[in-house]
């Protein structure tokens, strides 16, 4: 007969003494060789703080752990992104494998000996195919036609730098396109992370770019908090649980689907000041039905993770692809979230670059991220130069 170990049975006499039964005994046993053996992810249940629009529907925060195993390894290994710097150099690539890419399809007319009102007109359809807008094509050929008719240029190296510089002047390299991701202090020493609200459509990759921007910072060297408040839909949160494990990031969820997404945004955003993180991204709901309910739902999130800190940046994620569409997407949230800055996702392999244009104009916000492809590190800052050189290549 084996026996008990002595832990176990003066454990179970207290548990017994104390009114819980067999069943306590039981638990008490479970739990200590769950300890001894090593778990999986950790979960803490945290309630959000009372306040007039908090609720008690607790949020559950799931812990990337690297758990030991019995081989000596490690469950899941956490991933090291790759650097920032240099992501746009691929653009290049992509573009000119794309088959036609714009900035070769207008140095190609361009570098003609004699330019006619049909070469010209060949120009601005490119133009317009690429979506940069009716406003901005007209201001770009005006340019282009004064300048070469004054210069004389035809030599394809003249060329492409005169188009170059229109182009990067057309996309306005003045605007601010830094990342407010700076946490703050407050005057009694409590400290605040920058929170950072990541809005749009569903299906325009708003939680994977919410995945990948979380890459972008700790490849940085910021600390993040995940914030899956898009609560309708049930996969969201898996996904964004998926992209933080990798990088060892946690994520705040609630276990029910349609839970109140302001509540689990207001809990990513307190995790984020007790355990003093740099950024706390928020992934909301992309519901654009009910314009009235959009506004609310999204101004509710805002107003209850001010309690613990105001959001720095409301980043809206586009579909590049979707082009006028994707700008009426844009406008509705513009208006509704006070939007700060553009993320342009699915750039890749298209000649599509000209929405960067169209929508920094239509909404006078910049764009501050756009996305080369699939790849987990395929997220890459915004700059004007390094853009337009991608585009012609």
């Amino acid at each position: 007969m084996n026996e008990l170990p002595w832990i176990e049975i003066i454990s179970a006499v207290v548990v017994l003494a104390g009114g819980g039964g067999i069943a306590g005994v039981l638990v008490a046993r479970r739990r200590r060789r769950s300890q001894d053996q090593g778990g999986g992810q950790a979960t803490v249940e945290r309630a959000p703080a009372a306040g007039p629009e908090a609720t008690a529907e607790p949020a559950t925060v799931v812990e990337p752990v690297e758990t030991p195993v019995s081989t000596g390894t490690t469950r899941e290994a956490v991933e090291t992104p790759a650097p920032t710097a240099g992501r746009l150099v691929r653009l290049r690539d992509r573009l000119a494998r794309s088959g036609s890419p714009l900035g070769a399809r207008l140095l190609s007319v361009l570098s003609r000996d004699a330019l006619t009102e049909d070469d010209w007109d060949e120009i601005e359809e490119e133009l317009l195919l690429a979506d940069v807008g009716a406003g901005p094509t007209t201001e770009l050929l005006d340019a282009l036609r004064t300048k070469v008719r004054v210069l004389g240029v035809r030599e394809p190296a003249a060329v492409r730098d005169l188009l170059r510089s229109e182009l990067v002047t057309l996309l306005e390299p003045g605007l601010d396109r830094t990342l407010r991701t700076e946490p703050t202090t407050t005057e009694d020493g409590t400290h605040l992370p920058a929170v950072t609200l990541v809005v749009g459509v569903n299906g325009t990759g708003k939680t994977t770019t919410v995945g990948k921007l979380a890459r972008v910072l700790v490849a940085d060297g910021r600390s993040v908090v995940l914030g899956a408040a898009d609560t309708f839909r049930a996969a969201a949160a898996d996904q964004l649980t998926t992209w933080g494990n990798r990088v060892g990031v946690p994520t705040v969820r609630s276990d029910r689907e349609g839970a109140d997404p302001a509540s689990v945004a207001f809990e990513a955003v307190a995790r984020g000041r007790d355990e003093k993180t740099d950024v706390v991204l928020v992934d909301t709901a992309g519901r654009l039905q009910n314009k009235a309910g959009l506004m609310d739902e999204l101004g509710k999130i805002v107003r209850v993770a001010s309690k613990v800190a105001a959001p720095s940046e409301v980043l809206l994620v586009l579909d590049a692809t979707t082009g006028q569409n994707g700008l009426s997407q844009a406008r509705v949230f513009a208006e509704v979230a006070g939007v700060t800055g553009i993320v342009l996702t699915k750039l890749d392999g298209t000649a599509k670059g000209g929405i960067v244009v169209q929508v920094q104009r239509e909404l006078g916000v910049p764009v501050k991220l756009i996305g080369l492809g699939e790849g987990p590190d395929d997220l890459a800052p915004f700059d004007v130069e390094e853009f337009v050189d991608g585009i012609l290549g």
